[in-house]
């Protein structure tokens, strides 16, 4: 990422490295001319350190020392989303349904939650699909201050009782710090929204919530900038997070956005996170979330995030890209079919 933008030496210390060696490690690296900024992330703890520009890379094996487990030098960026940092797909558990590590899932749920009988019905419908994370909008980020924004703290408790009925994990969207303990002690997984995808408070805190993190790219962002938004919840203290390519803003204006279908693989490449493809919001169009959803899954993403309800031409939000029940039955089909001919397990809802 971003070639050419500097080096950095990272140490990867032992965590019960004491003070002491700490601050040998750090006047062995001012003899040499560099200095290194101490990164305590909770699970893990690192030096990391900018090379001059021009100076020849030094020999990791040349600072394999005391309290130090590994040494490396990777480009500026993103360091424990990098694949230079861990070279395994990262895993998310989530009442025992897993995301990535070569496993795919499936999320499926309501635009918005609405009352105890849309959510009953649609988490039947997402467990028979083989979906394992039941989704829901509590407090909704609209563009109009007229619109629906969501039930709030009432549907949460709607979302977390239709989700145990089925044994699902639930996931939803996070929108205002000041909600935070109240969400983290309903939802199994905290939702990033593309308008937060740069809140780095937010983010700052999300990584010291201890739930898992799904992180939304902005519709205005690079790739670069979406990596380094997971990086500020993996560095104050969140190993758990995955990020979600939920379609970027273009000048086409036949569809809603315009799905990144490219993106899924540079980041299977780059990062060792779970991605997870969201057609819905992508296009906009139920029409189209079928054929994006299936292009998604063969590009490599380890979860597929749909939005259904019992009744679409009622929604109250979105009605326009929710795919109804029985829709939804057939797309997991196909899509169970699809990771099969890939070789691609999971898509059970299984641990």
């Amino acid at each position: 990422m971003s070639p050419g933008a500097g080096r950095i030496l990272v140490l990867d210390l032992e965590t019960e490295l004491p003070a002491a060696g700490l601050e040998a490690l750090q006047q062995q690296l001012g003899a040499a001319g560099l200095a290194g900024r101490l990164v305590e992330a909770g699970w893990c703890r690192l030096l990391r350190v900018p090379l001059p520009a021009g100076s020849p890379e030094p020999a990791p094996s040349a600072w394999r020392l005391a309290g130090v487990r590994r040494a490396f030098v990777q480009e500026d960026g993103s360091l424990l989303a990098a694949r230079s940092w861990r070279e395994a797909d990262s895993v998310i558990a989530a009442r025992g349904h897993r995301l990535g590590g070569g496993a795919w899932q499936l999320i499926a749920g309501p635009c918005s939650v609405e009352d105890r009988v849309q959510m009953r019905e649609v988490a039947h419908a997402a467990a028979e699909a083989g979906a394992g994370w039941l989704r829901g909008g509590a407090f909704k980020p609209r563009s109009s201050p007229y619109h629906f924004q969501g039930l709030g703290a009432p549907a949460l408790e709607l979302l977390r009782e239709a989700a145990d009925e089925r044994g699902l994990a639930v996931i939803t969207e996070l929108l205002d710090l000041r909600d935070l303990p109240l969400l983290a002690a309903c939802s199994d997984v905290l939702q990033v929204g593309s308008r937060n995808s740069q809140n780095l408070p937010l983010l700052k805190e999300l990584g010291r919530c201890g739930r898992p993190v799904l992180l939304k790219r902005g519709f205005g962002c690079t790739l670069e900038e979406t990596v380094l938004a997971a990086e500020y919840v993996l560095c104050h203290g969140n190993p758990q997070v995955a990020i979600c390519e939920r379609g970027i803003r273009s000048f086409e204006p036949a569809m809603r956005f315009t799905f990144d279908l490219g993106a899924l693989p540079w980041l299977k490449q780059h990062v060792h996170l779970p991605v997870v493809a969201d057609p819905s919001h992508a296009t906009g169009d139920a029409r189209l979330v079928p054929a994006v959803a299936r292009g998604a899954l063969a590009a490599g993403a380890d979860g597929i995030m749909v939005e259904i309800h019992p009744r679409p031409d009622r929604s109250i939000s979105d009605p326009d890209q929710a795919l109804s029940l029985e829709a939804f039955g057939r797309l997991a089909a196909e899509l169970r079919a699809l990771a099969a001919a890939l070789g691609r397990s999971g898509g059970e809802g299984s641990a």
